[in-house]
């Protein structure tokens, strides 16, 4: 038990330390803080003011309760998980592996960095806020009360001991970096769907025929889950429904067995594997080097495709465009022009981390600077990768969206697809050239490859401001096809928007080639500066 103690309160001195070693991690631990105050007193503040509206147990009202409660648990459970699997890999003090050296006990290990996770900050704050919304129950009277105040703690240990066992799994079943990568970006993006999920099942509705049943129903199957049994508790309890509320106790009661069980499991699997995933891949010949041109421009090429290729940290952009395909379908209502819309961000999304492309790069760019690589050579590298990609992703998603809207079937649908796929091309390529330029000047701290998740330090304002002006720079661009678009339509000519097409494309192939051109002046004058904050950000990663 001694040890136990011990590791949960190594937990709280190693936070103190990080906050006297680190001004970056001080003012964050206090910017969560004034975060956490925030979300406490507003859980508290809603719970004061919707429990007077509640009538007794029974009424419409309180079912209504019971299904977002519930509902609105089980979709906290799994966003936390979420996010526990997006920062999956990037180990933190409290790692099992960190405690090898010291001979302790598996069983007493896995309760200690239990424990410890249910006294850090997170699950206080949450324990705080959950019991903040207490007062709703004020309606059934002390028993709703005490009742919703014991499940708090029930559903905090139940998110904490779900989100060990997933991220002891995960640790176990995928050593390797790359898979480890590819888990966090599939997590991303499943992150990304579920903060949607709101919006399209509400625009799924008829709201002249809407109904709550649907979603009572699916409240009471996740009821009888962990995901929501402890939000379940309390209406169980005060409907006088002692089996059932005996039943879920005993469901929380066994997730937490199975959880522990399963993390002791993986702390005994991890030392027979220990070592299996350093296996070096060989690659024949010159890999991508054999497939772009014999000059230096060509070898940039090369290497960017092998960057982007093993980078994690941009890997989810290039899912994006798929990504808002998928969302928008769902919720267009049948407006096809809805979907296409999708398509124009395509061409946003994929140039958006090229603005600061050599920061992305690291100390890989110093190589590039000793071999006498000219500045423009270095812009034509990167921009031929960034533009061959764009042109055939855009191509291939706008094939997908005529299978989907069927507007193939028509010249008009035709014309349609072809205007907005132009206009992506256009923002991609007005993006891409501003980013040669911008990426010379405006730098900013990334994360580590091998952290891709984490928050770098240093240049706070930078990292906020940076991004925004080259997402105002890429459209403000694109002002010479709006000026077209605003004529057709103030003229009463918009039947000839199909002449968008060519002004977009013009209009995207100059600001590239004039962007190109400029970056490529600016990296040559600038080199040893760059190189200097390039060095200055790697510290940063250590």
């Amino acid at each position: 038990m001694n040890t136990v103690g011990t590791i949960m309160r190594l937990r709280w001195a190693l936070m103190r330390a990080t906050m006297r070693k680190s001004t970056m991690m001080l003012v964050s631990y206090i910017i969560g803080a004034i975060f956490g105050v925030g979300a406490l007193v507003g859980s508290v503040a809603l719970g004061l003011m919707l429990g007077p509206l509640i009538d007794g147990p029974g009424g419409m009202i309180w079912q209504i309760l019971r299904m977002v409660m519930v509902l609105g648990g089980t979709f906290t459970t799994v966003i936390v998980i979420i996010m526990q699997i997006m920062y999956f890999g990037q180990g933190t003090a409290m790692n099992p592996h960190r405690f090898e050296l010291y001979g302790i006990d598996d069983r007493t290990l896995t309760s200690g960095l239990f424990l410890s996770g249910l006294t850090g900050m997170g699950a206080i704050w949450g324990i705080l806020i959950l019991l903040g919304l207490v007062p709703i129950y004020q309606s059934a009277g002390t028993v709703g009360i005490v009742a919703g105040a014991i499940a708090v703690p029930l559903a905090v240990v139940t998110i904490l001991a779900l989100s060990k066992l997933v991220i002891s799994l995960l640790s176990t079943l995928t050593s390797s970096s790359s898979g480890k990568s590819t888990i966090t970006v599939i997590t991303i993006l499943l992150f990304v769907v579920l903060c949607q999920v709101p919006g399209m099942v509400m625009n799924s509705q008829d709201m002249e025929h809407f109904s709550f049943k649907p979603f009572v129903m699916v409240a009471d199957v996740f009821s009888w889950t962990p995901l929501g049994a402890a939000f379940q508790l309390p209406f169980d309890v005060v409907a006088g429904s002692w089996g059932p509320a005996a039943l879920r106790l005993l469901i929380l009661v066994a997730t937490w067995a199975v959880c522990y069980l399963g993390c002791l499991w993986c702390l005994k699997k991890d030392r027979t594997i220990a070592g299996a995933a350093t296996r070096v891949a060989a690659t024949k010949g010159i890999g991508l080097f054999s497939m772009m041109p014999d000059s230096p421009s060509g070898a940039i090429s090369a290497r960017m495709l092998t960057y982007l290729r093993r980078d994690p940290r941009q890997a989810p952009m290039l899912f994006m465009p798929l990504l808002f395909i998928v969302i928008f379908t769902i919720e267009s209502r049948g407006m096809n022009v809805m979907i296409w819309q999708s398509i124009i961000w395509s061409g946003f999304f994929l140039v958006l981390l090229e603005g600061n492309g050599l920061s992305y790069d690291g100390r890989g760019f110093t190589m590039e600077v000793i071999s006498g690589v000219r500045g423009v050579d270095d812009r034509l590298g990167r921009v031929r990768v960034y533009a061959i990609m764009t042109v055939a992703y855009i191509a291939v998603l706008m094939v997908i969206v005529y299978v989907i809207t069927g507007d193939w079937r028509s010249m008009g649908g035709l014309a349609t697809g072809l205007v907005f796929g132009c206009l992506s091309l256009c923002l991609g390529f007005c993006g891409l050239g501003l980013a040669e330029v911008v990426s010379c000047v405006f730098m900013y701290p990334v994360p580590s490859i091998s952290h891709p998740f984490s928050s770098p330090q240093g240049r706070v304002g930078a990292q906020m401001l940076f991004p925004f002006l080259h997402m105002f720079g890429m459209i403000l661009l694109m002002l010479p096809t709006g000026i077209v678009a605003l004529v057709l339509g103030l003229t009463g000519n918009w039947d000839l928007y199909w002449l968008l097409a060519p002004v977009a494309l013009v209009n995207g192939a100059a600001v590239l080639a004039i962007g190109t051109w400029l970056g490529g002046k600016l990296l040559e004058a600038r080199m040893p500066r760059i190189l200097a904050t390039l060095d200055s950000f790697a510290s940063l990663q250590q």
